[in-house]
């Protein structure tokens, strides 16, 4: 190691308090007191690294020297990541960002000896004005997306560096002065440290805070002039400035997997004033000759003082590798490291700067990008290299014009999206179109509003009276989540669920009620080996561990290897959680909870539920033609624990304490829902093997009347027993279809019917199935059923039975074909307490049955099988994050019959997926995993809508997270085979649509990332290719 004091870099003998390298290592500028000013200056960095060019006279010292600064005093000066730009901050309140102009010719300093003169220009482009005291600190996002200037005034500005002087947001929260930021290397949180014992982490997500961390600051007496700290460049730790641990000063390391505060850097006999990490991560160097051994990857980090003393530590030693005690005459002040990691410039109060040059032999081998990226992509599942190539990929050349017009678009909806990101959280929050009864969600809430109440009370004051909004399931979930109880639509078992943690205050800054800390970025590593746990619990003495220990037992860069996606939420969940091995979440269960906290809401959520459960709305109807089968409808919906077991009919009024542990599933609407009794005599004497009964059947009703399709309107009455012939009993079937009426007579009790626009089905008492065509004629021959009829479903030309014993039939009305053979549900009956919760028929015909045990299958004619299509106990829907992937119209997709089936349960996981502390690599592969699910489920169920709407939701994921061999495979598939030839087997349609023309839809979306420019042309000119053949 190398020590060096240039004695020219000076401010006349004032203070300078900052210093920083230029990303090329050409030079560095130092911000500090003037004569009668703040004063910036730009230095040359090449008489510092060698000493012929310190002697010759011809190669200049300073550069250029910027008064503009008004207040006595510049705290900061930063370079940009990209190198265009300076910015500093100063005792006048402002943020000057400085970008280097043409020289006209040399320019002397004003005031100064003609010796003085700047050698390059550098002019103030912008001054950001909205601190109302000095700054102390500035700090560029990892991208130059942002700058972060912090203030005595107590709080953080976030800077649009793409547009300044726009101002992103106003952090508020200190109750002290600010004197210390820091990015996190990954872009997804900023950290700041005050006066007020504090450090707190903000999301750039949605600029709240993400912890508050106190502990180690609670002894701190006195006060340092600034409190820099700093980001790992891995992103796993962040060290503090200014922290106490048994009375003595240290650096505090607090772990991004839990913000944990177990490890310091301690030995400084002062405060820390500033602390600064190595951008390099290191391994090892390999001696001559010898074999390289797999070494673990470390950081570097620089503490600077009060006490006038420097260390430098290497993550993967228990003590510091170099301590300099008394390199300056006061306090150290900043710290800025080389690009290469092997150069450092210290400042100090006293005026003075001092240079150290490290060898690789000192420090080891920096990794390449190559590799940092690599173990970025580990931890995170992001290689950074995707968002650090924008500063080249902005400069790079735009080979197609299409590809222009898509970068282009992008770059406009990211600066309507950055608009509505200043407007507010509110206003950032993504639009949902989507509809109910044919009204807007939107629509209602504006209608919703003019009614309000309006009252004044004595003192004038006007009072608005609340409304309830909740029932309006917008698919997602606003912001609020995190500051507030969740608007949740009442009556779904979700809303009884989760209320009870987030009732309970969860407010920012506080742990909150969850079993782990809501963390966007959801790290959780994995559990320390068993030597580390060991050591955790001798740490329990309070002795302090060097972060060397820690990274030499494995615990730095490793991955997780065994994540639960959430942990009981909280301690009252625990026994549900035992009850149920395969269900990991708590979200997924519905008995077992705790009782609601507040009973009239639970009462209020079961009169929603039924009164929802009453009224099926026409629009609803259309959803997947499922029809409600209202021979049922006046039951009570009874309460299903575990399978069989009956619980007590609802009564109205406040329920009961005991069975409000349980929440009620929500019934779908247009479903049979299935009356859950069985009849004693059967219950009481089993049949033989041959025909176990596994299903409920409806009830013989003395007549009944339904409205199996509203457009064209089409309304069934039946009356049983109406007359006697013969000793036989007969049972009059009225149909009325747009005004037109007929009747016809069957020889037994009708049990079920049900009807679409193109067929009439009912099932009697002696298991005969008849089939109508909407004029009543009949189409298929009186059918025999092998059991009574459990459920009955008609769509379009399509007529589905479920029998009592658990068969499944589906036929083909006009062709007198059975479309499936007769199939049995025993192979997805995972237990004897499993049964069916719901049944459904799509227009395609293809049968949907729904089990309680979460699980709803369809059978695949194609495959001949039943295949899954949705599980409420999926852990990959509770962990899977699609939101930044959604389009802005999310109608199509809400309407077809994937949605019905997994509705609320999707929402279930998108709530999920933001409280879930599952790390980002594990997320990126279950999000992945989910959306390649609900592209095969949606092919499956022959939707074309949801199929074309999860494909483009696919295709964007894949471009976000950069996966260029999926990507490529789906555009080859879409494109097919260029040249036609007899052995491909590739099909131009699926399920009706086009392949090409979904490709032409991929391709704008592909053409928003300036990675896959090759892929986009390369596609795209095979379609035009094609197109004019």
């Amino acid at each position: 190691m190398k020590l060096l004091k240039p004695s020219w870099v000076s401010h006349n003998g004032k203070p300078i308090f900052s210093v920083d390298i230029h990303p090329d290592g050409t030079k560095f500028a130092t911000g500090g007191q003037g004569e009668d000013s703040g004063k910036v200056m730009i230095w040359n960095m090449a008489p510092v690294l060698r000493e012929e060019d310190e002697k010759n006279e011809n190669i200049p010292k300073m550069l250029c020297q910027m008064d503009n600064h008004l207040a006595a005093c510049v705290n900061c000066v930063r370079w940009s990541n990209n190198g265009l730009y300076l910015a500093s901050g100063g005792d006048d309140k402002l943020v000057m960002v400085w970008k280097r102009a043409a020289l006209i010719g040399p320019s002397t300093v004003f005031g100064s000896s003609s010796k003085l003169a700047n050698v390059e220009q550098w002019r103030c482009v912008t001054i950001l004005r909205n601190h109302t005291g000095d700054v102390m600190d500035v700090a560029w996002s990892p991208h130059d997306v942002w700058l972060a200037s912090c203030s005595v005034d107590n709080t953080i500005v976030i800077w649009n560096a793409r547009k300044f002087p726009e101002m992103v947001t106003c952090l508020r929260g200190h109750t002290g002065l600010v004197k210390g930021l820091t990015w996190d290397p990954v872009g997804k949180y900023i950290a700041s440290q005050a006066d007020d014992h504090s450090l707190k982490v903000w999301r750039t997500v949605d600029w709240q805070m993400e912890a508050n961390i106190t502990k180690p600051f609670n002894e701190c007496g006195g006060t340092t002039h600034v409190l820099r700290l700093s980001w790992s460049p891995d992103g796993q730790y962040l060290v503090s400035a200014h922290a106490m641990n048994n009375s003595g000063p240290t650096a505090q390391i607090v772990e991004r997997d839990g913000w944990k505060t177990n490890m310091d850097f301690v030995g400084h006999r002062k405060a820390v004033t500033v602390v600064k990490f190595n951008p390099k991560i290191f391994k090892k160097k390999q001696k001559n000759g010898s074999s390289p051994k797999p070494s673990c990857p470390y950081c570097c980090c620089a503490v600077g003082s009060k006490d006038r003393s420097l260390s430098v530590w290497l993550t993967s030693l228990k003590r510091p590798l170099v301590v300099i005690h008394d390199l300056f005459d006061k306090s150290i002040m900043d710290i800025s490291w080389t690009l290469t990691g092997l150069g450092m410039l210290v400042c100090s109060m006293d005026g003075t700067v001092a240079y150290l040059d490290f060898s690789l032999d000192e420090l080891g081998d920096p990794l390449s990008e190559e590799e940092k990226n690599t173990i970025h992509q580990n931890i995170y599942g992001k290689s950074l290299a995707i968002t650090s190539t924008e500063v080249q990929l902005s400069t790079t050349v735009i080979e197609n014009p299409e590809m222009l017009k898509y970068q282009q678009e992008r770059q406009n909806s990211a600066q309507n999206n950055a608009g509505a990101a200043a407007a507010g959280p509110e206003a950032a929050a993504p639009k949902v179109n989507s509809m109910m009864n044919g009204e807007s969600l939107e629509d209602i809430r504006k209608n919703l509003l003019k009614k309000q109440v309006e009252t004044r009370t004595a003192d004038g004051r006007r009072r608005i009276t609340p409304l309830c909004i909740a029932q309006l399931d917008t698919g997602d979930f606003s912001p609020a989540l995190f500051n507030s109880a969740p608007i949740l639509p009442s009556g779904s078992s979700l809303s009884n669920q989760i209320a009870p943690q987030l009732n309970s205050d969860s407010s920012p800054g506080q742990p909150s009620s969850l079993g782990a800390r809501p963390n966007q970025d959801g790290l959780l590593t994995s559990p320390p080996a068993a030597g580390v746990a060991k050591a955790l619990e001798d740490d329990k003495d309070g002795s302090v561990r060097p972060l060397g220990f820690w990274l030499k037992s494995g615990l730095l860069l490793t991955s997780a290897s065994k994540i639960e996606p959430m942990k009981a939420l909280d301690s009252r969940f625990t026994e549900r959680s035992k009850a149920t091995p395969g269900i990991p979440s708590a979200i997924s269960s519905t008995a077992g909870l705790a009782p609601l906290e507040r009973p009239k809401d639970a009462v209020s959520a079961l009169k929603d539920a039924k009164a929802k459960e009453e009224t099926s709305s026409d629009s609803e109807d259309k959803m997947a033609a499922i029809n409600k089968n209202l021979s049922f409808a006046k039951r009570k919906p009874e309460l299903l624990l575990d399978g069989g077991e009956v619980v007590e009919k609802r009564k109205k009024g406040r329920p009961r304490k005991d069975k409000m542990a349980a929440s009620i599933p929500q019934p779908f609407t247009q479903i049979t829902p299935l009356p859950l009794e069985r009849e004693p005599s059967r219950a009481a004497a089993p049949p033989p093997a041959a025909a176990v009964l596994r299903l409920p059947t409806p009830s013989l009703q003395k007549a009944f009347s339904l409205q199996p399709f509203s457009s064209p309107s089409v309304f069934l009455e039946v009356e049983n027993d109406v007359s006697v012939v013969a000793g036989s009993k007969l049972s009059q079937l009225r149909c009325s279809r747009d005004g037109r009426d007929w009747n016809t007579l069957l020889p037994s009790s009708v049990l079920a019917a049900a009807g679409s626009s193109d067929v009439l089905a009912v099932a009697c008492d002696d298991r005969m199935l008849s089939v109508f065509s909407c004029s009543g004629r009949r189409l298929l021959p009186a059918i025999q059923l092998a059991t009574p009829v459990s459920a009955l479903h008609c769509s379009a030309h399509f007529v589905m039975v479920l029998t009592a014993g658990a068969t499944l039939s589906v036929w083909s009305a006009p062709h007198t074909e059975t479309l499936l053979l007769i199939e049995s549900l025993q192979t997805i009956f995972s237990g004897a307490e499993t049964t069916v919760s719901l049944s459904l028929l799509t227009q395609q015909g293809v049968p949907i049955i729904g089990l309680s045990n979460g699980k709803s299958f369809c059978f695949s004619v194609s495959l001949e099988t039943w295949t899954l299509i949705a599980d409420k106990g999926d852990s990959l829907v509770q962990c899977a994050d699609f939101r930044s992937c959604l389009p802005s119209q999310d109608a199509a997709a809400s309407s077809g019959p994937l949605a019905v089936v997994q509705g609320r349960n999707l929402n279930a996981g998108r709530l999920a997926s933001r409280l879930s502390s599952t790390p980002h690599h594990l997320q990126q592969s279950m999000t992945l995993a989910f959306l390649e699910n609900q592209l095969a489920s949606a092919l499956t169920l022959q939707s074309a809508q949801e199929y074309r709407y999860w494909l483009l939701i696919y295709a964007r994921f894949l471009v976000n997270e950069g996966s260029e061999y999926r990507l490529r495979e789906l555009c080859k598939e879409l494109l097919g085979p260029v040249h036609k030839s007899a052995a491909s087997s590739w099909q131009p349609a699926t399920l009706g649509l086009h392949k090409r023309e979904l490709l032409r839809e991929v391709l704008p979306v592909i053409g928003e990332n300036l990675r896959f420019q090759r892929l986009f042309t390369e596609y795209q000119d095979q379609l035009e290719l094609l197109r004019t053949k």
